[in-house]
């Protein structure tokens, strides 16, 4: 049986459709510093510290504090992170990738070694493999507006009886729900099956622009991008969405995603329409053959079908070919802001599997038609298809890898009592003109927030705001004056405020946000801490006499 030829698997108690698309590969390994990614899910664990032959690693609900023969340790207090004190650590990590169509979960033993001097630096990763891959299955749903979580409990317990491990041994990971899935009724409960570990593990609802990161990733695509002369397009095609990348010099600049899917019209294999989403009747309609199609009835012929598949493909390689603004396009969110063309494509997601011709099961579902419609599209274009390493699971694969960093003594506090804080999302905020403006800023800060479909007002994120723009008052009062403009939810309801800079200027910036700027709600600002996309952190209480706080940093570790 080749790599991807693999047993298929169904979820437990889901009758005819819940067969696997793809088994479990062989363990592979990848080497050097990972960058950010991976999803993770279990129920309750108990709350206890873990040893390991290098340090000691951090329980479930990052509580108590870190003892180490012959090194110093910091107490956090009951409620706080421990922090790491061995220069390596191991790590058995978890995840879960809750998609519209299909979910999967991979274990993964991370081995990170501090990246300088005790307690100052990250820890990075500098050895992964990948011990087990569950076979992908359907994502189980009750009903059209439901996702079955009893169902999805069971997948997940089977996995880990199956992979052989026990979830006391399990240190860390992250849960992601994307697509349809995301926006289910009950999607939340999904994360609630493993809320007893909040503290432990990431649990994100991805949103299409933050998906379209995820996969790009992922897939590979934007590692690819280094060494390409002309920015690549990541094109995931799943379920219920495609989701558009553009990659250049290893960084995604540019994301979106259209309505348009495999699964959005799926028959059972009795031939009867079993799924159609209100995005595949009006595709459909627009195709031709929107009267035919209505829940139970007998599928369309091959034909039609195939009608259907090749409009979609023609709605997806509008974009590939530079027309991003055309108004006949589903978009979900807005148009690319890069035009393209695009000369170099990454294909992944489910419909990637059958693009580079890893898959040739048909799932009932338009997944081969609408591949081979892009197939034939993209060889007229002339395009350059790239393999990805990861398709189906290009989302999110990996594991959340835990990072300890401290922070400058400048720190401003205005309300101490508030920490700790735990699993807050980093928005990365970058690109701001020098010299700074306020507008500039402004603008980096909601780019960074759409990037990763945060909102103003929720409280829920961490401005990591990257400075080179000095410590001189006009400069900071800019930088200042455009955090206070780009959030004026989250500063008029008196939310907390939490800004992490990697430049020695927090003592500062805070002063200025709070007496200057009149910010009334809570502001944390920690100061030479490095923050990336896809990063969340826990702030501790501050340890005295230093004047300083340990953050934990746990981060999406991609292949």
């Amino acid at each position: 049986m080749g790599e991807h030829e693999v047993e298929a698997h169904p979820i437990p108690g889901l009758p005819g459709r819940g067969q696997g698309r793809q088994g479990g590969r062989k363990p592979d390994r990848v080497r050097g510093p990972g960058p950010p990614g991976a999803p993770h899910v279990r129920g309750a664990l108990p709350g206890q510290r873990r040893g390991s032959p290098h340090g000691r690693l951090p329980g479930p609900d990052l509580a108590g504090t870190m003892h180490e023969e012959d090194e110093d340790h910091i107490h956090l207090g009951d409620e706080d992170s421990p922090v790491y004190v061995g220069e390596r650590v191991e790590l058995l990590t978890v995840g879960v990738d809750v998609g519209s169509s299909t979910s999967h979960l991979l274990f993964s033993r991370l081995r990170l070694e501090r990246q300088g001097q005790r307690l100052s630096s990250r820890f990075a990763v500098t050895e992964r493999d990948v011990v087990y891959r569950s076979p992908v299955a359907f994502t189980p749903y009750t009903d059209g507006r439901s996702l079955d979580a009893e169902r999805l409990r069971s997948f997940v317990e089977t996995s880990y009886r199956e992979a052989g491990v026990d979830p006391e041994a399990v240190h860390t990971g992250a849960v992601i729900t994307t697509g349809e899935a995301a926006r289910r009724d009950n999607a939340r409960a999904v994360l609630e099956l493993f809320s007893h570990q909040a503290g432990k593990f990431v649990c994100a609802t991805a949103g299409p622009n933050l998906e379209s990161l995820l996969a790009a990733h992922g897939s590979g695509a934007a590692e690819l991008s280094r060494e390409a002369e002309q920015p690549l397009l990541n094109v995931d095609i799943g379920g219920g969405t495609t989701k558009f990348a553009v990659c250049r010099r290893g960084r995604v600049e540019d994301t979106a995603a259209l309505h348009v899917g495999a699964r959005l019209v799926a028959w059972d294999q009795q031939g009867r329409l079993v799924r159609l989403e209100e995005a595949g009747r009006v595709l459909a309609a627009r195709a031709g053959l929107g009267a035919s199609l209505e829940l139970g009835s007998t599928v369309p012929p091959q034909q039609e079908l195939r009608r259907l598949a090749e409009f979609m493909a023609d709605l997806v390689m509008a974009v590939v070919a530079g027309r991003p603004g055309a108004a006949d396009l589903p978009w979900i969110t807005p148009p690319l802001a890069t035009a393209g063309p695009f000369r170099t494509v990454v294909f992944s997601g489910g419909v990637g599997e059958y693009v580079y011709g890893r898959e040739h099961r048909g799932f009932g579902d338009l997944g081969p038609e609408l591949a081979q419609a892009l197939r034939d599209r993209a060889q007229r274009l002339g395009l350059q298809l790239v393999e990805p390493k990861e398709a189906i699971r290009a989302t999110c694969i990996g594991a959340s890898q835990y990072t300890v960093q401290l922070s400058g003594d400048t720190i401003y506090l205005s309300h101490p009592e508030l920490l700790p804080v735990r699993s807050v999302p980093a928005a990365a905020v970058r690109g701001i003109a020098q010299p700074p403006t306020a507008a500039s800023v402004a603008a980096a800060v909601r780019r960074a927030l759409e990037r990763l479909d945060l909102v103003d007002g929720d409280g829920s994120f961490a401005l990591a705001i990257h400075w080179h723009h000095g410590a001189d008052y006009a400069s900071l009062r800019e930088l200042c004056a455009g955090i206070v403009q780009a959030l004026p939810r989250t500063v008029q309801s008196g939310q907390p405020l939490l800004v992490v800079l990697d430049a020695d200027v927090a003592g500062i910036v805070g002063e200025l946000l709070r007496s200057e700027f009149r910010v009334p709600g809570p502001v944390l600002c920690v100061d030479q801490v490095a923050l990336r996309e896809f990063d969340y952190v826990d702030v501790g209480r501050p340890i005295q006499p230093q004047g300083v706080v340990p953050v934990v940093v746990k981060s999406l570790v991609f292949r």
